[in-house]
């Protein structure tokens, strides 16, 4: 397998190049050269979840031993989660949640973040490469977190986090400041996620620093869903949800389509989904989710992307996105990977913020993709009548998902069994929780966890468990222009 820059002009590369890189050289993310179709796939239904993950990420990976593979998978998920089947998959308000929130950091970044840093030692074991990795991450909240665990002392690694400053939940920023890897630099940046994100790509992008970098003995790569090693195993778990449903609640026959509903920020999480269809889980509708900040509702709804526009900052912060990377590979997808097409609305969006898709993208999208979003109160509405009607409990993102969904087959009468992902434990988010179901808040947000369990019995994520005492290592705030010296500051370029 190969895979190809979304602007063409870079060169193919194999997996382990792809992973390493993290972003192509022409400022373009990389896709496979072809869907592999999944063989026998009514008969992975008895299988567990690693058995699944070996036999969708193989042919993706096809430069890897079977036996490296297994090594990655185990060391990603053995021991790591909190209840055995991984991801369990619930029956909830007419909907079925996979959540994805049961690992080490309590966020569905945990699934690929635990398996990418595997993936990434063995590329470079392949490519004989001695280089330190110096792993670059602009996060809205989980993705700085994962992150930070899934390389924690990783040998040969640095990693360095930006977030958005007092945009993120206080856990998240907590759980991020208080990272204890010896190779972990953190820094909250005076900006949005899509400043953080922007200059990011500049950065590793900058010739003469990529120079400087290879001359230091160091290479950059990126963490984020822009790196194809963090896009291809989130394919697993829509296959997974999948065939759960086939199994476990008997909500469909083998073949039977499914919708799939995804809160969506910054797209990779929907973008894996749609991934798995082409692969050959039978979907319907792909329905992407947004919150106030709704340019991808929108984009869908008129094939104009414009993010031209006001900056929310919202309770579910994950989602704070005006600039979707991961949207880019879809266009590559929807235009019949015409290279020339992606660069010019890329160059749009560069230059004014907006761009206008074809009228065959805008067709083959619209059969595709259904899109909604949910403001605030009615996040918190959603919450509080799901667990007053059927005592389950979601995270805010979560509820823009199932507000979506529901407003949705209320417009179009589409009652087809609904997947929706679940991506974060409602204790990353629990002042905005507690209000929902009518908990008061505590004084603080670590507090406020203790009243939401003492009220609920969920159970507390052991990943969240005494973070409130666990030393800030990292308390610096810079500026967006200063990320670039910031980062060959401390390696010392």
């Amino acid at each position: 397998m190969k895979y190809k820059s979304t602007r063409g002009i870079a060169p193919e590369m194999s997996a382990s190049g792809a992973i390493i890189k993290g972003i192509a050289a022409d400022r373009g993310l990389y896709v496979p050269e072809e869907f592999p179709k999944l063989e026998a796939f009514n008969h992975m239904a008895a299988l567990d979840y690693k058995s699944i993950a070996a036999k969708v990420l193989a042919p993706y990976l096809s430069e890897f031993s079977a036996e490296e593979l297994k090594e990655c998978i185990d060391g990603a998920y053995d021991g790591k989660y909190s209840v055995p089947e991984i991801v369990p998959v619930r029956k909830a308000g007419g909907a079925y949640f996979l959540e994805l929130y049961h690992g080490p950091t309590a966020a569905f970044k945990d699934m690929a973040l635990q398996l990418m840093p595997r993936l990434l030692v063995k590329s470079m074991e392949k490519n004989h490469e001695d280089k330190t990795v110096v792993i670059l991450v602009s996060t809205s909240g989980d993705t700085g977190t994962a992150a930070l665990k899934g390389f924690e002392n990783v040998p040969g690694t640095q990693i360095v986090v930006f977030f958005p400053d007092g945009a993120v939940s206080p856990v998240q920023e907590r759980q991020m400041r208080t990272a204890s890897g010896s190779n972990a630099h953190v820094f909250s940046i005076l900006g949005n996620f899509d400043d953080a994100q922007t200059t990011q790509k500049q950065i590793l992008s900058d010739d003469v620093l990529l120079k400087e970098m290879e001359a230091a003995g160091f290479t950059f790569s990126a963490a984020n869903s822009m790196n194809v090693g963090r896009l291809i195993p989130q394919i697993v778990y829509y296959v997974w949800g999948y065939l759960k449903m086939v199994t476990d609640d008997g909500a469909i026959f083998p073949g039977d389509p499914i919708n799939i509903c995804v809160p969506s920020g910054n797209f990779g999480n929907i973008l894996s989904a749609y991934y798995a269809m082409r692969m050959g889980v039978p979907v319907k509708k792909l329905i992407c989710a947004s919150n106030k900040n709704k340019v991808l509702t929108d984009f869908m709804n008129t094939g104009i992307y414009d993010a031209n526009r006001e900056f929310f900052v919202t309770n579910s912060p994950s989602m704070d996105i005006l600039i979707s990377s991961n949207l880019e590979r879809l266009l590559y997808h929807l235009a019949d990977e015409d290279a020339a097409e992606v660069r010019s609305l890329m160059d749009q969006l560069s230059e004014t913020g907006r761009y206008q898709v074809s009228e065959k993208v805008f067709e083959k999208l619209s059969k595709l993709f259904a899109a909604g979003y949910a403001d605030e109160d009615e996040i918190n509405a959603a919450i509080g009548d799901l667990y007053a009607e059927e005592g389950y409990l979601m995270d805010t993102h979560t509820a823009v998902g199932y507000k979506v969904w529901k407003d949705y087959a209320e417009r179009t009468g589409d009652y087809t069994p609904t997947l929706i992902a679940s991506t974060a434990s409602p204790y990353k988010f629990a002042a905005s929780i507690a209000g929902s179901i009518g908990i008061e808040p505590g004084a603080d947000e670590f507090d406020t966890i203790e009243r939401l369990f003492i009220a609920t019995g969920y159970p507390v994520p052991s990943g969240l468990a005494g973070l409130k005492d666990r030393p800030v290592v990292h308390k610096e705030a810079i500026k967006r222009e200063d990320m670039k010296e910031r980062v060959k500051k401390l390696l010392g370029l």
